[in-house]
Order: structure tokens, then sequence, then C-alpha cells
């Protein structure tokens, strides 16, 4: 668990460690931290990792597996403990997963070899490294799965996870919001879910089925159901009641899901009206950290609405100064309005690239 900064150490800097599986996008997961920003190392002997800290001030990101020399889960953890021992760190450890077939299909399309089975199979390969990470995945500040992910999709959760605004003395716990389609899977980093599926459908509706819920007729239809305030509410009440919580435990991160049928109406209606009440500072429910929010099968399908985009900030976040990251908003706006095609090649690149 990492420890919750308070306003003696709001300055420390930020130290990743990135590990996980062959083919899970641990090289893509450091190639975008180096877009943010971060000084990027990657298979550096464990036993530098203290030198490697200690010879700059900029945020660091160390990839870390099993092609590491003297690579040992416990030596990982250790090396972990040491630099979360310094005060003016922030260490944290991220795992990249995928399951086995993802991890089969993108080994089949690069033709390459798995590290650890050079002369066997690529399955062989997976369960050894899957059994010699197990502790580092279990203890992991964030597991990130990248088996559903588009290279577009991946870049922006490390984006909001990781931007600039970190490095500021209000980081809080960063809070998204996040609507979704039951048919296409839960959210794999979903901390909450909220199911509104049982809410009055606008599909049934001819004039209202080619919209979505940031359409107004659409959001007045499921705002008119008799349940949909009381069910608003209860979760508001849950959120005040479990997100100071999360802050408590030391999470950076919390991702609460609504789901419908489509994912794009009731859940979408829901979200959006998450994301009003906690835009205002006066309801924040995770300290001054930003809130997003992310309609999951809208930004598959290149789908936004009247001045509203399928990934945007509720809350935006600011740096030291008070100003907001507007070239990161802008990063995020734009990979939300990519085109299906465009995700689709940039997925067929991270399956390339992938290591």
């Amino acid at each position: 668990m990492v420890t919750p900064q308070t306003a003696e150490d709001c300055s420390s800097r930020q130290i990743l460690l990135v590990t996980g599986l062959s083919g899970a996008g641990k090289s893509s997961i450091l190639r975008i931290l180096e877009d943010l920003g971060h000084e990027v190392i990657d298979n550096p002997p464990l036993g530098m990792l203290d030198e490697i800290v200690a010879r700059g001030d900029r945020p660091i990101a160390v990839g870390v597996d099993s092609r590491t020399r003297g690579f040992d889960a416990s030596a990982v953890l250790e090396a972990l403990a040491r630099l979360r021992m310094n005060p003016h760190l922030r260490a944290e450890l991220l795992y990249a997963t995928a399951d086995e077939a993802t991890l089969l299909r993108r080994y089949t399309a690069t033709r390459r070899r798995h590290p650890l089975a050079p002369h066997g199979s690529v399955k062989e390969g997976i369960d050894a490294e899957t059994a010699l990470t197990a502790r580092l995945q279990q203890s992991a500040d964030l597991l990130i799965d990248t088996s559903d992910l588009s290279a577009p999709e991946l870049r922006r959760l490390i984006e909001t996870r990781f931007g600039t605004w970190h490095s500021g003395p209000a980081e809080g716990l960063t809070v998204v919001l996040m609507s979704f389609a039951f048919p296409a899977g839960l959210p794999r980093e979903a901390d909450m879910v909220f199911d509104a599926r049982f809410l009055r459908n606008p599909h049934y509706d001819a004039e209202l089925a080619p919209q979505t819920g940031l359409d107004r007729p659409v959001a007045a239809y499921v705002e008119a159901d008799p349940d949909y305030e009381p069910f608003l509410r209860q979760i508001v009440d849950m959120l005040r009641l479990v997100i100071p919580r999360f802050v408590q435990e030391g999470k950076k991160y919390a991702t609460i899901a609504v789901g419908c049928s489509g994912g794009r109406h009731r859940s979408v209606t829901l979200v959006e009206a998450l994301g009003r009440i906690f835009a205002d500072p006066a309801n924040a429910i995770g300290g001054e950290g930003p809130v997003a929010i992310v309609h999951r099968e809208l930004a598959r399908q290149g789908i936004a609405g009247p001045g509203a985009a399928a990934w945007r900030w509720a809350r935006e976040p600011v740096d030291e100064h008070g100003d907001v990251e507007t070239s990161l908003k802008r990063r995020l706006l734009q990979s939300a309005s990519a085109a299906s095609p465009d995700e689709a090649m940039a997925a067929r690149s991270m399956a390339r690239e992938n290591s």
C-alpha cells in the first residue's frame, strides 16, 4: 500500500517501477511515460536502482522484467521498499498484464519467441513468467490489463493517471467516472460497478435510439424514470462514503463504472450527472485531485456529443500555480476523437511493439 502524502512531502519525486508479462504492453507504457516527461530506463541491473534514482531530479520510470539481470520478484520488492523509505520519493509499482489468448495472439502476430521459452512454446513462456512475477502482480499499486485496450485507450489511461499535475502539491485522488456496456465486458480497471439496466431504456424509442446520453432529449427521458433520482442519490452517497477511505488507504486512482445494455444512453446519462455533481470543488470526493469522465463505448465508436468529448475532465487538473493543464487536456481530447480505423491501426502497432 502506498503511504498517503502529507503537506511535508508534496514535492516528492515520482519513481515508477513498470513490470509485467512480456507482450502485455510494458514497452508501450514506458514510451507514454517518456512523452509525459519521465526519464525512462529499461531493464537496468536491480543493484543500480538506488544509484539511478539518486543521480537526477526528474520523475523516473524504470522497466523491470524477467529479462533484467538478476531478476527476482523478492529483490524487486526489496528495492521498492528501500525507495519508499526515502521521504523525498513517491515510489509505485505498475504491473502490465493481459489474458493468455491475447498474449498468444500478439506473439503470433509478431512471430517472436518468448524470452523465457526461447526453444519452447509461447504458452510455456507465459506460464513460467506468470509464476515468476506473481508476487509483483499481487503487490502492484496499479494493475493494467491491456487485453481489451487499443493503443489510444492505453495512452489515455496512462496520461490520466500520470499526467504532469501529479507533481503539484494538491495531488489528491484521480477519480475516473466511466460508462460502459455490459455485453462488451466489465471494465477491468473498475473499483466499483453500478448497474443501470433497470431504468427505462431510450433504445426502444425510434427518435431517441440514434442519440446518446450526451443529448438532452435522451437524458430527459432517462431522468423521467421515477427511480432515477433515488438511484443517483444512492450512488453519490456511496461514493462519499467509500472514496475518502480510498484516500486514507493511500489509493491514487479510483475508477467508478456505470453500465447499461449498450453503453450509450442510461449509463452515459448517469455518468454525466455524476460528473456535474463532482465537478464542483465543494463536492470534492477525493481531495483536490482531478475527476475524469470516460464513455467507453462512445470513445470506441468515435462519438462525441454537443460540446462534450467521450473522454474529458469533469474537474480539470491544475498545476502548482493554479493553471489548468491545457496541453494534457488537449491530448486527451484529441485521442478521444480518434476514428475507429485509426484505433485499429494503432492497436496493430501496439501488438507489434509490445514486449
